[in-house]
């Protein structure tokens, strides 16, 4: 039975960047539906790292990623790597992403970047506390870890270039390593990120949040599968629905290319496929999220269990999660921790819509400010959520931008 329905704003999508944006319009008096074939908040939006990495200002192309990019693309153990079946369709955004990682767009976009992440902190303190979240907040920090004297030493360049940025970063050797988490076996030395925040259930997080939402929205279960401009707004459309609304926000994370080239803006949208595997523990490993930067995972003390989540594969939206890339991350997690059991509790795989500027998309269509776009974060979709709300709200509000919005705006491409 087809739904027909009318309101003020659609918001095609309930990952967390569509449920904060909700939150956020729904404090403005607006009347809002939300739409998506899941559960609200589940997705990557559940499956991530749990940080809040205002830390990670640096963009995934850069020079050294460039210099690099063929045996990190193809090495089918790399932290950066590529379903091969998909390599025809994935050219055009590769060269793109190559174009990105020379030095002036690099340190332009880690110049956006940071200018995104700089409030993400405080405004997500904000957040749990209307969404009664605060106690899922971890005020600990984070690190990012060196197993080798070599990969230490080069972090100094590396920190430096973050404290440009605004960063705050204490370089720790291996003493002061082994003080902050005598869980670790011993390591090089580490960089410590103190302002950095985690969330230890993002899944939790993520159920508040819909719940707030839920309050003053109505969603519906349902895929949007076309847009279509009227004179009085945007139809939505899809299997068992009909939908009116007089702007439309596209907040579908990595389902979001086909929608925008509908509502006519073609983005370079592709999709990278996260995984995480978690063992069960009532005592925790560590107290903080850590990072062993040569392998490309965070493990993350998540409550009552050990996340490992990270490392990317292009690989579209349809093939099956790989085996390899999960045994990968198994291997990786018990070389630092060998206690822990061969086949962990659970697994899991999840979409990122990625881009090759490592930048999202915010910001309204070409085709009329009643379509808005909100997507494309990549690996920090967590973090920018709130922001992104923000300047959202102020997009369908009216309202001067409080930052430069040509760096995310779809008609940067």
């Amino acid at each position: 039975m087809t739904q027909h329905i009318t309101t003020d704003i659609a918001i095609i999508g309930a990952g967390v960047i569509g449920l904060a944006i909700a939150e956020r319009l729904l404090a403005e008096g607006r009347d809002v539906v939300l739409i998506d074939p899941d559960d609200p908040g589940m997705g990557a939006s559940y499956g991530n790292a749990g940080t809040i990495a205002d830390y990670a200002v640096d963009p995934v192309g850069t020079p050294a990623v460039l210099r690099n990019l063929p045996s990190l693309l193809f090495n089918r153990n790399s932290p950066l790597s590529i379903r091969h079946a998909a390599l025809p369709s994935l050219t055009p955004w590769l060269l793109r992403f190559a174009k990105q990682s020379l030095p002036g767009p690099a340190r332009r976009n880690a110049e956006a970047i940071a200018g995104l992440l700089h409030e993400a902190g405080p405004m997500w303190q904000d957040l749990s506390l209307r969404v009664s979240g605060a106690g899922i907040l971890q005020h600990r920090g984070c690190l990012y870890l060196y197993q080798t004297p070599k990969e230490f030493r080069a972090a100094e360049a590396a920190m430096e270039s973050r404290r440009a940025h605004g960063v705050t970063v204490d370089l720790l050797d291996a003493a002061g390593l082994a003080k902050l988490e005598p869980g670790l076996p011993p390591m090089a030395g580490a960089a410590f990120f103190p302002k950095a925040i985690f969330l230890n259930d993002p899944g939790r997080m993520m159920a508040l949040l819909a719940a707030n939402v839920m309050e003053g929205a109505r969603l519906i279960r349902a895929r949007a599968t076309k847009l279509t401009r009227q004179i009085t707004g945007v139809t939505v459309e899809g299997k068992g629905l009909h939908l009116h609304a007089a702007r439309v926000i596209l907040a579908a994370g990595a389902h979001s290319r086909g929608l925008a080239l509908q509502a006519g803006d073609r983005i370079p949208l592709e999709t990278e496929r996260g995984y995480h595997v978690e063992w069960d523990m009532p005592k925790a490993l560590l107290t903080r999220p850590a990072c062993p930067t040569s392998r490309g995972f965070y493990l993350c003390p998540m409550d009552r269990r050990l996340r490992a989540a990270g490392t990317v594969e292009l690989g579209g939206l349809s093939a099956p999660p790989s085996p390899h890339r999960i045994a990968q991350l198994v291997e990786g997690v018990r070389r630092i921790f060998p206690d822990l059991p061969e086949t962990p509790d659970r697994t899991w795989m999840g979409f990122r819509p990625s881009l090759p500027d490592s930048l999202p998309v915010i910001g309204v269509s070409k085709g009329g400010a009643e379509v808005i776009h909100a997507y494309g974060h990549g690996h920090l979709g967590v973090t920018m959520a709130p922001v992104t709300a923000r300047i959202v709200a102020d997009l369908v509000a009216g309202r001067a931008a409080h930052m430069d919005l040509g760096p995310v705006s779809p008609g940067r491409f």
